[in-house]
């Protein structure tokens, strides 16, 4: 898969800063997807050395059946530090490492984190889909911003998270009696339809199983 890096990576916080708040304004919440879709992957990442080395995973399967087409891991130097807010500096990096290994392109890649559901509306899904050009969405296991009502119990339910008057994403009910997963547009798909596509890659546990399979890789387990 072939990588275009469209900006160099920040040393500073204030660099940081400056990339999202441009960057952000490409990110696009609307369904600009490539169908029929065939192949969704996950992307995970784990850090050995006491942190120091980063280890990205990609998994690719095949949609909707979910079979696994195709796994990369990469490993590099970890290059900015552990900031909330400022996760994609820490992990992209290796993460288009491990992309531009893969031999089969996804059409929809699911992150292992936010999208829009962000301060700056610019989690790690939203910054790696501009980077690609491809559509992408946030999972993530926990809140990071945002209020929302009580969920019920059932598959499926979801309520809308929201963020100073603004939906920035979902609280979605994957699987009874388990805790929900924070869902969120990261680029060039709409929030329903991302809801969509993560319930369809849930058919039996609390994750997506792009996410799962990327996670065992990740975490070398």
């Amino acid at each position: 898969m072939k990588i275009y890096q469209p900006h160099t990576w920040p040393q500073t916080l204030e660099a940081a800063i400056t990339i999202q708040e441009s960057l952000s304004q490409q990110v696009i919440i609307e369904d600009q997807l490539r169908e029929p879709i065939s192949y969704v992957a996950g992307v995970d990442m784990g850090f050995t050395a006491d942190g120091t080395i980063s280890r990205a995973a990609v998994a690719v399967l095949s949609f909707p059946d979910l079979q696994v087409i195709e796994t990369t891991l990469a490993h590099r130097p970890t290059s900015f530090p552990y900031i909330p807010g400022f996760l994609s500096f820490r992990e992209i990096p290796a993460v288009l490492d491990a992309l531009e290994k893969i031999q089969t392109v996804p059409d929809i890649i699911l992150c292992d984190g936010q999208g829009i559901a962000h301060p700056r509306r610019f989690g790690i899904a939203s910054h790696l889909g501009v980077i690609l050009d491809m559509p992408t969405i946030g999972v993530a296991k926990s809140l990071f911003i945002g209020k929302h009502k009580e969920l019920p119990e059932t598959r499926g339910s979801w309520q809308p998270l929201i963020h100073k008057g603004e939906t920035i994403g979902a609280v979605l009910r994957t699987r009874i009696g388990v805790k929900p997963l924070y869902i969120s547009s990261g680029h060039k798909i709409s929030l329903t339809t991302a809801i969509d596509y993560v319930l369809r890659c849930t058919p039996k546990f609390r994750l997506p199983e792009t996410t799962r399979v990327a996670d065992k890789l990740a975490s070398n387990r």
